[in-house]
């Protein structure tokens, strides 16, 4: 390396025309690789440089590949491709960089590495060129404060796949000139990225918020209470994520997720970020994601995205070996074979009690909805037909189709009508007391093997089947709101379940079209204790004025993939029911990370409960009908 004088502290200069003609890459891994490709494309000459030569040639043979895919697709012309090659150009040692006027690592996540790249950067850049860390769990100030410079060092956190990603953290230290931040977040935007200036913190927003999320499925996969399937699966059709929490560390790496949770629980000392053991046994196993051909899932190649049946299944009674259906701790047992459904009954009149019973009545069910009074089931009747009107309009549905699906459904004022159905599901308040003296009148009235199924989303069914002199009829059925639209339903036994209820509970779902999803009796099941910790963690993040609420939006929309930001889904969902699952799921797992943050129990006490009341984290025009 050169070892010339360290030169005099710099003054960063105004932005040129072009910022940063010339820009290094340090580390050419998965991160630096993308940064390589989005960098040549936006016409900057790249130095990419990386102590291993194969990881180098992996580089330009990625860019080949991407490029020759632009090619085909009418993205790019062959003269432009070649023009991209030619703009990268890859080097082993750090004084290839001495050029650059902006300077990128991403090498791996320690202190002492980055700190020497950062020492042996200052021998070589000019006086003028800025160091940006790809850090998202190291303290971006401790690495400026190593730095001869630290006025010119800063934090700049994009997410895989880079190509693809727009957001793009830049982090401010205490020490960073404002003028360095001017020209990179300029850099950020020309690149076509939405850069969000944060402080600097463990995760950062978007880190900070996922690896929680990430960290919890975890500790669910190994505690066996669901598959990793189910898991996957349920926040994906549940909350419209584009990848399962498990599936994410996978591409994320299993050791990289380790890392930043343990550099955030040993800021915040936060359970929810105390690594999840199993974390820490697959790294030390090299299980640690694609890039290793096997984490939570096994590939067929390392790199590759494809999964593959495991070659070596784990032993018996190992976390990973564990699911649901082989754990009848969990209230899990193979499937039965299921009782009969004709019939269905509904209990209820609200939106989920009409959207359900629509959903039955086009999947060729006859369903009798139960409610209080002739008046309020002719309502819920009329909803249904509405609906089924929108369906036709779009078409979606036949009008033949529609009249036969509202033919099926039979309106009645009382409990009395579900005397004969084989199924009756329940879609009341979410009250407990409300729930049990509905499954002790349920129980009055059923006939003998009907199978008894509540919606709740986080009550404990054993407590509606303990109201009932049957609770082995009892099981949880949660859909998701609207029932006609999402997929999932997360189909839950208690203790007490007997394996036919079970298995008819499945085989219903299968008949409606729907995706079910396993898991045991405990608050939230699956979804809601993944979803809410999360929700709430972003609100403690306002409340400590770390970010904005539209920041926080942006940020895990355009950084996680997130159809929606935890401010966008709060208010739609509601703060009070928000809360109400937050208090819920305090109380069983007792963690005080899970305790509602204070801001939202103060605007659920001033009313402002979100869309529904025209205010919540936003003020709206007029209230949601």
């Amino acid at each position: 390396m050169d070892r010339s004088p360290v030169p005099e502290s710099p003054e960063i200069p105004e932005p040129p025309s072009v910022p940063f003609p010339t820009v290094a890459v340090v580390g050419l891994g998965t991160m630096g690789t993308g940064l390589c490709e989005v960098l040549a494309r936006a016409g900057r000459e790249v130095v990419g440089i990386d102590v291993s030569e194969a990881a180098a040639t992996a580089c330009v043979a990625a860019l080949e590949r991407a490029t020759d895919r632009a090619v085909a697709r009418g993205r790019l012309t062959e003269g432009d491709r070649a023009g991209v090659l030619a703009r990268l150009r890859t080097f082993p040692d750090l004084r290839a960089a001495a050029d650059a006027d902006l300077v990128i690592e991403v090498v791996p996540e320690s202190y002492e590495t980055k700190q020497r790249v950062v020492a042996e950067l200052d021998r070589v850049l000019r006086a003028d060129a800025v160091i940006a860390t790809g850090t998202n769990a190291l303290s971006v100030t401790r690495l400026a404060a190593s730095s001869a410079h630290p006025e010119r060092v800063l934090g700049l956190h994009f997410f895989a796949p880079v190509q693809a990603m727009r957001l793009v953290e830049v982090v401010s230290s205490v020490l960073t000139e404002p003028p360095a931040v001017e020209r990179v977040t300029a850099l950020v935007r020309e690149l076509g990225k939405e850069p969000v200036a944060v402080g600097d913190r463990p995760g950062f927003i978007a880190d900070g918020l996922l690896f929680g999320y990430l960290n919890q499925a975890a500790a669910m996969y190994e505690s066996r209470y669901a598959t990793r399937e189910d898991i996957d699966a349920a926040m994906k059709l549940g909350c419209g994520l584009p990848m399962g929490p498990l599936e994410l560390l996978d591409l994320i790496g299993v050791d990289t997720a380790r890392t930043v949770l343990e550099a955030m629980y040993a800021a915040s000392q936060d359970r929810l970020h105390a690594p999840a053991p199993l974390l820490g046994q697959l790294t030390a196993a090299g299980l640690t994601g694609r890039k290793a051909g096997r984490g939570f899932y096994t590939y067929d190649a390392p790199g590759s995205g494809t999964v593959v049946p495991d070659a070596h299944p784990p032993a018996a009674g190992s976390p990973a070996a564990g699911s649901l259906a082989a754990d009848a701790a969990s209230g899990a047992a193979p499937l039965a074979a299921p009782r009969p459904v004709r019939a269905v009954g509904v209990a209820g009149s609200g939106t989920m009690a009409s959207g359900i019973a629509e959903v039955f009545a086009r999947a060729g069910y006859d369903v009798v909805l139960a409610a209080r009074g002739e008046q309020k089931a002719a309502a819920a009747k009329s909803r249904i037909a509405a609906s089924l009107d929108r369906s036709a309009a779009r078409g979606r549905l036949t009008a033949g189709d529609r009249d036969a699906a509202l033919a099926r459904v039979s309106p009645a004022g009382s409990l009395a009508a579900l005397a004969g159905a084989d199924l009756v599901v329940e879609a009341v308040a979410e009250d407990l007391a409300v729930k049990r003296q509905l499954f002790a009148a349920l129980d009055e009235v059923a006939r003998p093997g009907a199978v008894l199924a509540t919606t709740t989303s986080s009550l404990p069914v054993v407590a509606c089947a303990a109201a009932t002199s049957r609770p082995e009829d009892v099981v949880g059925m949660h859909f998701f709101n609207p029932a006609q639209v999402m997929k999932l339903v997360e189909v839950v036994r208690t203790v007490r379940t007997a394996d036919d209820a079970h298995a008819t509970a499945r085989e219903v779902c299968t008949r409606l079209g729907k995706h079910a999803v396993d898991c045991g009796d405990r608050a939230g099941f699956i979804v809601n204790a993944l979803l809410f910790p999360y929700l709430n963690n972003a609100v403690k993040m306002v409340q400590e004025h770390y970010a904005s609420l539209d920041d926080i939006d942006a940020a895990m929309k355009l950084g996680g993939g997130y159809p929606m930001g935890p401010f966008e889904l709060l208010d739609v969902v509601g703060l009070d029911v928000s809360l109400a699952i937050e208090r819920v799921l305090h109380r069983e797992f007792r963690d005080p990370g899970l305790a509602p943050a204070p801001l939202l129990e103060h605007l659920v006490a001033a009313g402002c409960l979100g869309r529904k009341t025209g205010r919540g984290f936003r003020e709206y025009a007029a209230a949601r009908r």
